[in-house]
């Protein structure tokens, strides 16, 4: 039984290519083959591909052990890392006073 395609946002369908290009450069720059990341990833080479092409079939933690292997580990730290839309949702809560029920006599 196959995998279930997972509908993605257009704006993921945006993202995750870029993603992967970013992460085609940093192996380049590194000038490390396809092949020889993907044996120090612990992948194939299609797998490499596809998240090299922002495959969002490919499971986060290949996308991890990949930045792992290219000493980009740290970057999964920046993941939602600035939640501006969370913190302006708390900091709402916080200054709204609380409304008090009138006591029926």
């Amino acid at each position: 039984m196959g995998r279930k395609k997972i509908t993605l946002s257009p704006v993921l369908e945006e993202l995750l290519p870029r993603v992967g290009e970013n992460i085609k450069l940093a192996r380049l720059r590194r000038k490390i083959t396809a092949s020889m990341l993907a044996e120090r990833a612990g992948m194939t080479r299609t797998t490499l591909r596809k998240i090299e092409n922002g495959d969002s079939g490919v499971t986060f933690g290949a996308y991890a052990s990949v930045l792992f292997c290219l000493k980009l580990e740290k970057d999964l730290l920046l993941l939602a890392k600035d939640d501006t839309l969370g913190r302006k949702l708390q900091d709402i809560g916080l200054t709204l006073p609380k409304q008090r029920v009138a006591k029926k006599r």
